[in-house]
């Protein structure tokens, strides 16, 4: 199973809460991140596109780097890990990231893919007035088809012609071309996200679900399966969770128990009013989930509790449902986390057993 490292870009990581870990986003710190990650043999790390927070006492999300001039600096500080910046594509024009990927290939030396976003809080983009109207929520990945059309062409042949109801190409052209194939993520849950992805895509992300219950995500990856069916493709799921490790399980609930008692009440409203906007049937499932007020203080991601052996047991279990390549994991504390996973963790999971032997090898 393939393990990735969901970085930081925004202040606070993935907790909203005034009792966990308070920091600022800076290159230093994703640097250290993924070096660390890099040294402990994690396959990728991605970074996400948030342009506008959603406050409270805490300020959470209001202060974000922004996505592909980070990676272009973390491509230039590591040797070995895949590296995903997110495209914002309502205001990142097709033309523009293909050329932008371009350039991070050839600093990474082909260790660079993107993750295609459509967008669902509309204040990240009515603030610089562009966004396009509420309807949008109900043709978005009609929109994003034709927007990874014209990416394929370009980093495929160079040049593209594309002629859609949203993107219209007059011999517009990328050079130099990428020296890898460029893999493409998406997230979508909903019935057309997923058939975007299984059409376009080739890794799926979906969230977790609940604490401690590692499997609970299998209907999800069901849903793909049916998705690829259809499109004759075999796009493998990710399962984004966040690892909360100590010594004993008792310790790790504990650290949880405070997480939860600090809940910034102010934006988790703020999250669930803009969560609320999408009213469209095909809302996605990430949303919906995200915003539901069981556990938001992080952002109701599944969530991995427990000891090094209860944490290594759990994802074992995550990398036994079928169709599962891999995980994408946050931390409540990310460098001490990654430290403990690649330390007391990772040694103990078998579906990570492969991984002594090709680090041994490098």
């Amino acid at each position: 199973m393939n393990v990735g490292i969901f970085i930081p870009i925004g202040n606070n990581g993935w907790l909203i809460s005034s009792s966990a870990p308070q920091y600022m986003p800076s290159f230093e710190l994703n640097k250290k991140i993924v070096q660390k990650a890099e040294h402990y043999g994690f396959d990728f790390a991605l970074s996400m596109i948030k342009l506008r927070g959603f406050g409270g006492k805490t300020e959470f999300w209001d202060h974000n780097l922004e996505s592909f001039t980070l990676m272009a600096g973390l491509a230039a500080v590591t040797s070995r890990i895949k590296l995903f910046a997110t495209a914002a594509t309502l205001v990142m024009p097709p033309a523009i990231v293909a050329r932008m990927t371009s350039t991070i290939d050839s600093i990474s030396g082909g260790r660079f893919g993107v993750n295609l976003v459509t967008g669902w809080q509309r204040p990240e983009y009515s603030q610089m007035g562009m966004w396009p109207g509420d309807e949008y929520f109900g043709k978005r990945y009609a929109y994003l088809s034709e927007y990874v059309q014209v990416l394929r062409d370009l980093w495929g042949s160079g040049k593209s012609d594309f002629k859609g109801e949203h993107f219209k190409m007059e011999d517009c052209r990328v050079s130099p071309k990428p020296q890898a194939k460029i893999e493409v993520i998406c997230a979508g849950q909903s019935e057309s996200g997923l058939a975007f992805s299984s059409k376009y895509a080739d890794y799926n992300f979906c969230f977790g679900r609940g604490v401690n219950t590692p499997a609970a995500f299998a209907p999800a990856a069901e849903n793909l399966a049916k998705a690829n069916a259809i499109s004759g493709r075999d796009v493998s799921l990710y399962v984004l969770l966040m690892v909360i490790a100590a010594d004993t399980d008792e310790q790790a609930m504990a650290k949880w128990e405070s997480y939860k008692a600090g809940a910034d009440q102010e934006a988790l409203a703020w999250l669930s009013e803009q969560g609320a906007v999408d009213t469209k049937s095909g809302a996605d499932t990430n949303v919906r989930q995200m915003t539901n007020p069981t556990s938001a203080v992080n952002l109701n991601m599944g969530t991995l509790v427990g000891s090094y052996a209860s944490v290594a047991r759990m994802l074992d279990e995550v990398a036994a449902v079928p169709g599962t390549g891999g995980v994408l994991l946050t931390f409540d504390d990310f460098l001490g986390g990654i430290e403990n996973f690649g330390q007391h963790v990772q040694p103990l999971m078998k579906s990570r057993s492969k991984l002594k032997l090709d680090m041994e090898a490098i």
